[in-house]
């Protein structure tokens, strides 16, 4: 199981008023997945919840699977772990006086690959920003995404990433900037 949260700050010239940027809860997303011993991959099922006035709750389905090398942590390669995810849009929010977000129908790929700096430092390409169809309208979002990422202990890791669009005839954003703390237990 897998819960994330986050707070997110536009910046940038299309602003209202140039806008410095203000942080502003976002969202929360639950993931559950998992499979049996000897399965060659997982199932499981995200939830994401809009935080702010604006919005709209999504659910869907997912698969994925991990390939690791047999030497492990000797290897450059650290995991090849695909995932496909399906997201149905309901229940949307706007403000007082606005329309309505149209739902949404997408279906995520992330082609992850992680490679070992360190024995406990990576890089990982397409773990957070993966390629995204919108089913609803047509039109892919593709980035370029990657984030290095520490381990401190068995229970603590750091990372920072960045992404950056490359094909966009479906528009999520152009460059992305982020970070994440991730505490296992």
């Amino acid at each position: 199981m897998r819960l994330d949260t986050a707070y997110t700050a536009s910046y940038g010239p299309q602003q209202s008023a140039q806008s410095t940027g203000t942080f502003s809860p976002n969202n929360a997303m639950l993931t559950i997945w998992g499979g049996q011993a000897g399965w060659f991959g997982n199932i499981g099922a995200r939830i994401f919840a809009p935080l702010s006035n604006s919005g709209q709750w999504l659910a869907g389905p997912q698969v994925s699977t991990s390939f690791k090398p047999a030497n492990g942590e000797k290897s450059v390669i650290s995991d090849i772990s695909p995932l496909a995810r399906y997201m149905f849009g309901f229940n949307p929010k706007a403000p007082a006086g606005s329309s309505l977000p149209p739902l949404t129908s997408q279906l995520e790929l992330y082609p992850t690959i992680g490679l070992n700096l360190s024995p406990s430092t990576q890089i990982r390409f397409w773990d957070e920003n993966g390629a995204v169809y919108n089913a609803a309208g047509g039109g892919w979002f593709v980035p370029i995404d990657a984030m290095v990422t520490h381990r401190l202990s068995k229970n603590i890791l750091f990372a920072i990433g960045g992404a950056k669009q490359v094909v966009q005839t479906y528009q999520l954003y152009n460059w992305s900037v982020y970070g994440k703390i991730s505490l296992s237990f």
